[in-house]
């Protein structure tokens, strides 16, 4: 699953000195990141400095340390990668890069898409500065601090008589099916959100939430909130724009799944093969 490894020290400001060398997890301005075959596996650029002196960035963040070995984030300002590396998408990646550097390169991700976003002052225009001591981003003129961008997504498997309710929104490819997901909306709890959403989208109500996992899903800054539910009334009627299809499914005859790299496959492998404490 993408995550920050655990042994990630997240850290503002780069260290004084050049050793040990650093890791750069550089990034296209569409969001894909630079990697190199290696004889094993791919790898990524390794320098105590920038290492491609002809090759200027538009933007450099300090993430922090992995494994003791410290991490730059940069965005590059030209798309065509030097010889021998290329661009590819965090999607493409799931099970090729090494994992804890794939959820690095989350972070990275989401913080460069930030940084970017962020350059002017929202509330009076002015171009805004980053400040030394914490992650932000801050109006010199009015003073408004802005901090990383996070949206928070509710996300819920739904379950009735040993039967999994499962959802196609009109943008998964033909046949995949997910649990139901929805934006948490301003002023909402989670709970009120997942009562909205399943009610919004398939016409149900639901009982016995229960908190599962959560998950940093950087495309390009949510934060995936896992529930389950038990099914408490209602038939199943799709809105027809959210939701295309919704349908229940026994663990033995389920559709296409989404990838294995999202909480929504984690939630619904959990309903086929439950965890075991």
């Amino acid at each position: 699953m993408l995550m920050l490894p655990d042994d990630f020290q997240p850290a503002i400001l780069p260290p004084t000195d050049l050793e040990p060398p650093a890791r750069w997890l550089v990034f296209s301005a569409n969001g894909e990141l630079l990697v190199r075959s290696a004889e094993t596996d791919l790898e990524l650029p390794l320098a105590s400095v920038w290492p491609f002196a002809k090759w200027p960035t538009v933007r450099r963040l300090y993430l922090g340390t992995l494994h003791g070995q410290p991490c730059y984030a940069a965005e590059a300002e030209q798309p065509k990668p030097p010889p021998g590396w290329t661009f590819e998408g965090l999607r493409a990646l799931w099970t090729r890069l090494d994992e804890a550097w794939l959820g690095v390169a989350g972070q990275a991700l989401q913080l460069l898409e930030w940084d970017r976003t962020h350059q002017w002052c929202g509330r009076c225009g002015t171009p805004t500065e980053r400040r030394g001591k914490e992650r932000t981003r801050c109006c010199p003129a009015c003073e408004l601090i802005v901090y990383p961008r996070l949206s928070p997504v509710i996300m819920v498997r739904v379950v009735y008589d040993g039967r999994i309710l499962l959802a196609r929104a009109p943008r998964f490819a033909p046949g995949v099916y997910s649990v139901l997901a929805g934006f948490v909306e301003a002023g909402e709890t989670l709970e009120q959100a997942l009562h909205r959403e399943v009610a919004e989208e398939v016409g149900l109500q639901v009982n016995n939430l229960r908190y599962f996992a959560s998950q940093s899903w950087p495309f390009p800054h949510s934060l995936m909130i896992a529930f389950t539910a038990d099914y408490a009334g209602g038939q199943v009627r799709v809105d027809g724009r959210e939701i295309a299809e919704a349908d229940w499914f026994t663990p033995d005859d389920l559709p296409d799944l989404p990838s294995p790299m999202s909480m929504a496959w984690r939630l619904i492998q959990d309903f086929v093969t439950p965890e075991t404490e």
